[in-house]
């Protein structure tokens, strides 16, 4: 079951609102000794989280399907860029890093319970049977918190941002479980930032599929993320606008050699670590370029989704494009949750 994006958080009376989770969206199934993890577009997760599968055993009914996230909790809060290290084709790599970023599993729905198909029934009732069966959980499975107060809903969607949620969920209690249907409401951050244009993708040849942005750490342009969902007539007129700032030679350019997802020490070598065959491959631009894109969450030094272009903005120098545009929010404790 999804959500759909709204930009104002629903009040109606009777809704309920829980956090939103920053990480990987997972159904669990578990049927004694046999436990798996699908993710939201049912690619099995199983293998790259091996420390949750003695903890569900432990700590989830006999027979369940439980719907929930999961997530790394560290230091400073979730830490998403910790979930994507654990796609590793390497075994030996995964149960490293599952020994020093341990992740848990945080649940916020019930399907099934026993012999029991739950999704026909209301999401309040199962919701009862969720706390019921999660009453003993508590080392690295945990239930979501939920409030039907608004006023609580606000709370959390402006204190639990520094710790790495991205926005509040909102669910009507009497709603059926409905597989692939937007059905819920997800009321998320969105904010703008001035970005150094650096480069870009191509979308077929045909147009500019994405831009590359930058922003100064110090004299370092650090690479934040993208900006892409153009219309086909704006990727068109983006390759006009760009034509002047292409280099021949990346050689100086500040990202040129650098190793890592889509950034690769040559262009042509980059690929995604999700889909091996997507071409990820970039042409630089000279770094002059000033554009405004709305964001959801900075995480880090990243944008943890896609941005969106609102606008050029010749009237600012990329040098001034700063890490310092934005506004510390301090993380908040997530102790109550998942323990020191």
């Amino acid at each position: 079951m999804l959500a759909k994006l709204v930009r104002r958080l629903p009040e109606e009376e009777g809704l309920l609102y829980e956090p939103k989770w920053d990480g990987f969206r997972s159904i669990v199934f578990r049927d004694g000794d046999r436990v798996e993890l699908g993710s939201r577009n049912e690619r099995p997760l199983t293998r790259y989280f091996p420390e949750l599968l003695e903890a569900l055993r432990r700590e989830l009914p006999p027979r369940c399907v439980v719907d929930g996230e999961i997530v790394i909790a560290g230091r400073h809060g979730l830490d998403f860029e910790a979930l994507l290290l654990r796609i590793h084709p390497a075994a030996s790599r995964v149960r490293t890093l599952a020994q020093a970023t341990p992740s848990s599993f945080v649940a916020f729905d019930l399907l099934a319970l026993g012999d029991d198909d739950l999704r026909g029934e209301p999401f309040a009732e199962r919701r009862r049977r969720l706390v019921s069966a999660l009453a003993g959980a508590g080392g690295l499975v945990h239930l979501t918190p939920q409030s039907g107060d608004p006023s609580v809903a606000g709370e959390w969607f402006s204190r639990f941002e520094g710790a790495g949620l991205d926005g509040v969920m909102v669910k009507d209690p009497g709603l059926p479980y409905r597989e692939g249907q937007r059905v819920m409401w997800k009321v998320k951050h969105e904010r703008t930032a001035d970005c150094v244009v650096g480069g870009f993708r191509w979308h077929r040849q045909d147009g500019v599929g994405s831009l590359l942005l930058g922003l100064f750490d110090g004299d370092r342009l650090r690479r934040v993320g993208v900006c892409a969902s153009f219309s086909a007539a704006r990727r068109r007129e983006l390759v006009d606008e760009l034509a002047g700032h292409r280099l021949e030679d990346g050689a100086g350019h500040p990202w040129h050699g650098l190793e890592g997802e889509g950034m690769a020490a040559s262009p042509e070598a980059a690929h995604s670590r999700w889909n091996a065959g997507k071409d990820l491959s970039w042409e630089p631009l000279d770094p002059v370029l000033v554009c405004e894109v709305a964001f959801d969450h900075l995480q880090g030094s990243r944008f943890r989704h896609a941005t969106s272009f609102r606008r050029w903005r010749p009237d600012k120098p990329a040098a001034s494009c700063s890490f310092d545009q934005f506004e510390e929010v301090p993380p908040v404790e997530l102790t109550e949750i998942f323990g020191r």
